[in-house]
């Protein structure tokens, strides 16, 4: 990417180091990158002997190398977050593996974490060791602006932060508390009775009945369905790899009106 001058955010294991002191053994390195990009980056990779594929056009690709790959993401799975150039003006210059590389800026890392709550993985436990080994040093009004009206899920994280580390909610600005407090004691007074149904935006397969058999709008569709439409050529649904995309959900129904999803 430095050879090719290609904008790259590293993100992952190497970045949740960098901001939480936290090791963990990886076999992958997370590079966040403009969804324009992604297209040259694997064909570079593709011409230094990696076998490339994308996943998902939406927001992932993978350059594989023995063991070791290499994930390209260029937003949230749901299409609400998406990587822009603002995401590398905030990098900040690290070495990586010995390498000069550019590293996810600490807001943003915990703004891609999110929506990062299904059943299989949730990242809440890192959003909280950001905040807390950052010791809230961050530029809120940056993890605001990323999460828009999904303001909701930043409190959310807040609150879990909050009853993991109870005596470091000062670490979280109080008027940050404030704001996001009465702005949600407002829309709990004052419900919207046609607001949609979100469910698909935090996990589509835990919530899939409710859009299969109750009839509720499925608002992610809608959040892919124009990112898909903005995607340049080279990152068409065509190359995606059925056997590794996300393993489907099936409702079973159970007797006595039980219900249980199965994870195949």
């Amino acid at each position: 990417m430095n050879e090719h001058g290609i904008p790259y955010a590293v993100a992952g294991a190497f970045a949740l180091h960098k901001y939480t002191g936290i090791c963990r053994v990886t076999k992958d390195l997370d590079l966040f990158m403009k969804s324009e990009d992604v297209p040259v980056a694997l064909q570079y990779l593709d011409q230094h002997g990696f076998r490339c594929e994308t996943l998902d056009p939406v927001w992932l690709a993978k350059a594989h190398r023995g063991e070791y790959f290499v994930d390209l993401i260029s937003g949230m799975s749901n299409a609400v977050i998406v990587v822009d150039d603002s995401w590398m003006e905030r990098t900040q210059p690290a070495m990586i593996a010995g390498v000069r590389s550019r590293i996810i800026s600490p807001e943003d890392l915990l703004a891609s974490k999110l929506f990062v709550t299904r059943r299989e993985r949730f990242d809440g436990a890192d959003i909280a060791h950001i905040i807390y080994g950052t010791r809230g040093r961050l530029e809120w009004e940056r993890i605001l602006d990323l999460a828009g009206e999904h303001w909701e899920i930043v409190l959310w994280a807040l609150l879990l932060f909050r009853y993991v580390y109870p005596a470091h909610s000062d670490y979280v600005p109080a008027t940050l508390w404030q704001d996001l407090l009465s702005r949600y004691m407002h829309i709990v007074q004052h419900p919207d009775p046609k607001a949609p149904f979100r469910g698909s935006l935090v996990d589509e397969h835990m919530f899939s009945i409710d859009m299969k058999d109750w009839g509720l709008e499925d608002v992610q569709a809608g959040y892919r369905s124009r990112q898909l439409q903005k995607q340049p050529a080279g990152m068409t649904p065509k190359m995606m790899t059925p056997k590794m995309m996300t393993p489907k959900i099936e409702i079973v129904r159970k007797p006595r009106a039980q219900t249980r999803t199965q994870q195949r």
